[in-house]
């Protein structure tokens, strides 16, 4: 049991915080020549002084077909800096003509399956066990080594990235139902699930930028899919070819998807 209940390493970097707002019909009607361009626009101006100076960044994302018209996104280097950011917008005479409609936190993670697995099995073969002080020893010296990569960095610290205006959220959950639970399968076969899983995204690379945050203990939802790119169009394919792999078509469970473009 303590082999299949064995959880993967994870590095993790900044806090996120996606905000999503409804723009109040009567401040509207109230602001008279405000249109919703209009109010964006000032919104990604009160966002990016608000942002001046410190780690991290903020972003405006105007919503399209949705429930909602804007989500702001905040990424920060601690939960109090996060908390800060999400004050100081809120504390605006701006952001009096919005209402909150949803929100999202987690932070930005990198899942060492193959890592921990690869652990998990010398710890095994020199007759240790996982969580003994050999293997915390080689964990850490191993993380220390992944966190320096510029690709692990990237996923951690993640920029904005140039040329892709097109924003699409969603939340999503691992399944536990009977027979299709990720949490009692072996760190073996989780390791293999999502290494597949992740070559169906690398074909996406130069067309969509993809930033997993995990929220398990901050959210109901376990983690956060942020994604970046050129062409809308590419969100429907990435997800479909997602949602074909083994590891989302027994295991995944999708939350409201949140489109649009940023300001």
């Amino acid at each position: 049991m303590t082999a299949i209940a064995h959880p993967p390493e994870t590095l993790e970097g900044w806090y996120v915080l996606h905000q999503i707002h409804r723009l109040s019909r009567r401040h509207v009607v109230e602001a008279g020549a405000e249109t919703l361009d209009g109010w964006l626009a000032r919104a990604r101006e009160a966002v990016a002084e608000q942002s001046r100076g410190v780690e991290g960044w903020s972003a405006v994302v105007g919503l399209i077909g949705s429930r909602a018209q804007v989500m702001v996104m905040h990424f920060r280097p601690t939960l109090d800096a996060l908390g800060e950011a999400e004050r100081k917008l809120a504390a605006l005479p701006l952001f009096d003509a919005v209402e909150p409609a949803y929100s999202f936190l987690s932070v930005t993670e990198a899942g060492l399956y193959h890592l921990t697995a690869e652990l998990a099995r010398e710890a095994a073969g020199r007759g240790g066990a996982v969580g003994d002080e050999a293997y915390r020893a080689a964990v850490a010296a191993r993380s220390q080594a992944e966190r320096e990569s510029a690709h692990v960095r990237r996923r951690l610290y993640p920029a904005i990235p140039p040329d892709m205006p097109y924003v699409c959220f969603y939340p999503m959950t691992k399944r536990r139902d009977a027979g299709q639970n990720w949490y009692t399968l072996t760190l073996d076969e989780r390791s293999r699930l999502m290494h597949t899983h992740g070559l169906t995204g690398r074909r996406y690379a130069g067309r969509v930028v993809q930033v997993i945050s995990g929220a398990i203990g901050l959210d109901a939802w376990e983690w956060g899919v942020t994604l970046f790119a050129k062409d809308p169009l590419d969100f429907k394919k990435l997800v479909t070819d997602m949602r074909f792999d083994e590891v989302s078509a027994k295991y995944a469970e999708f939350g409201e998807f949140f489109v649009g473009r940023l300001v």
